[in-house]
């Protein structure tokens, strides 16, 4: 572990008067010590085992920067802050007059970001509003009331199953998590030792619970369990809690903040990152992003966000809160292709109109799904239960029915549970630009989970399931090939050839309408069949 922190926290602890932060992105990693072959020596066993287990291979992107070009940087005075493997770039301090001879070193290729006077220039620097991402109010509340932000989304049966995020690492990027260490909703969290680690990028220290509050009440959506007045989506998972968020500025130097945060959990093996940050509007207008630039491509931060993705960790962001603004659209990294990006609906399913809105500019359905956002049970970092508004706290709800799902279904990679996801949300065949695919649902992610599981390397026209069966649970029947239409008739007889069940449906996916209770104990025939084919499978009833 130590070894990977030395990897991507190259701190120094001088500086210079006047100083400005640049990304300056190398040529290569050529000649690199480090090798795809040997991944043990930047990443952890577990982050290796997820990528394995989701067949994604170690890439040269993994390989950390060429240490031959961060020595030289340091020999050329120019202090190293952080590194970025992904980039292939590193943060470094120096005065705008040291700019030119940095450039001009032969393994530089330039600048990420053409600020001529740094991604953090005072310049820049507003007091940050957090792109309409921070909560609008908060007020003591009864007890008990985040039950029904829970069963939106299903998550207190998922609970009722035993899936409560036991043995899922989760990672939060925020502005920070003001006392949480010392809060009643989250003393499991700590007797247990589930935060497993901290770091603040912004002010390069270990402390978080000193900072903003903003990240106290959004793990509160997640990890929080106290017995009649708060319990989150996922309260038995683990935590890695990292700020990356200036409450004091508004810069880019923040985007290469969370693009470091985003490499460090993904190096100790995160499977689920939330983060309900969101960037579009700058001090000073050389940094501004336009509505073109959120086209999933362009900022840092979705370019971060998608890189995390590719290595099978699923991202969970904010859409943002611009929708009665001006701007009324997501922010980045919402835009990223494969990020799951979360806007906001209120206790009775309807859109609120501070959610963001999509398309983003290159046509995705945005946001993808949505969330109880609108008087969304929280905790405050003085110890009382509250309510705020935001899609910052219903993307964390998604984030902890998230982790419940890869609990259930360990062997899905992260881009199926995603799929899944969507699909499972209540207007999932008529996507809007409101509510993306709508509001998910853990027991019909559930349902489709299982159903891909089935699928996934079969071979047979129709799948019976469950079979053997269950005394109490209907039999459930999948036609797997598309050809084969939509409209199927069905017959069961028995080992006498004796018909004892008759039916016609118009799906690929149906339900016999019968339990074995109904028939006596011992071997069945099913038969599928419609002008196109004729398919039989045999059905065990207990």
């Amino acid at each position: 572990m130590n070894k990977i922190i030395c990897l991507l926290l190259l701190f120094q602890s001088s500086f210079l008067f006047a100083q400005n932060k640049y990304l300056v992105v190398f040529n290569d990693k050529a000649n690199s010590p480090y090798s795809i072959e040997q991944p043990q020596d930047y990443l952890s066993q577990k982050a290796i085992e997820r990528r394995e287990k989701q067949g994604i291979n170690v890439t040269e992107q993994d390989l950390p920067v060429n240490p031959a070009y961060i020595q030289a940087l340091i020999n050329a005075d120019a202090p190293v802050k952080f590194t970025s493997k992904w980039l292939n770039a590193a943060l470094i301090d120096i005065p705008e007059t040291k700019l030119a001879e940095v450039l001009a070193l032969p393994f530089v290729k330039g600048l990420e970001g053409d600020f001529p006077t740094g991604l953090e220039n005072p310049a820049f620097r507003k007091r940050s509003n957090n792109s309409g991402n921070k909560s609008i109010g908060t007020v003591t509340i009864d007890p008990g009331t985040s039950l029904n932000q829970l069963e939106m989304l299903g998550a207190d049966q998922m609970h009722a199953q035993g899936f409560t995020g036991k043995g899922v690492l989760i990672g939060l990027l925020d502005s920070g998590y003001l006392n949480a260490d010392d809060l009643d909703v989250f003393e499991a969290l700590f007797a247990e030792n589930r935060v497993v680690e901290t770091y603040n990028f912004v002010n390069t220290n270990l402390s978080v619970y000193d900072a903003h509050s903003h990240g106290t009440s959004v793990l509160s959506c997640i990890a929080s369990s106290l017995d009649g007045q708060l319990l989150g989506t996922a309260p038995d998972a683990s935590f890695v809690l990292y700020v990356t968020e200036n409450v004091n500025s508004e810069t880019k130097m923040e985007e290469a903040n969370w693009l470091f945060a985003a490499e460090r959990a993904d190096s100790v093996g995160v499977d689920v990152v939330g983060s309900s940050l969101g960037y579009a509007d700058f001090e000073g207008s050389e940094q501004d992003y336009s509505y073109q630039d959120l086209d999933g491509n362009t900022a840092l931060i979705t370019r971060a966000a998608d890189w995390l993705t590719s290595k099978g960790v699923i991202v969970v962001v904010s859409a943002g809160n611009e929708g009665n603004k001006a701007w009324k659209y997501i922010t980045a990294p919402a835009d990223g292709d494969s990020v799951i990006a979360v806007g906001a609906v209120d206790s009775q399913l309807d859109y609120v109109n501070f959610s963001s809105v999509g398309p983003s500019s290159d046509g995705q359905i945005k946001p993808d799904v949505a969330a109880k956002g609108g008087s969304t049970t929280v905790a405050t970092p003085s110890n009382f239960v509250g309510m705020s508004n935001g899609t910052s706290f219903a993307a964390p709800l998604i984030t902890g029915l998230v982790a419940g799902i890869r609990e259930a279904f360990p062997d899905l990679t992260a881009m199926q549970i995603r799929e899944i996801l969507l699909e499972s949300g209540t207007q999932a065949s008529q996507p809007d630009n409101f509510l993306g695919y709508g509001i998910p649902n853990f027991e019909r992610a559930q349902y489709l989970a299982s159903i891909k599981q089935l699928l996934n390397g079969n071979e047979k026209d129709i799948i019976v399931f469950p079979n053997p069966t269950e005394s109490t649970r209907k039999v459930k029947v999948l036609v797997a090939k598309d050809e084969y239409g939509t409209e199927f008739n069905v017959t069961l007889t028995n080992t006498h050839g004796v018909e004892v069940y008759k039916d016609s449906f118009k799906s690929k996916l149906f339900e016999l309408a019968i339990t074995p209770n109904d028939l006596p104990a011992g071997l069945y025939i099913l038969k599928v069949y419609n002008e196109n084919f004729s398919s039989t499978e045999r059905i065990m009833m207990d």
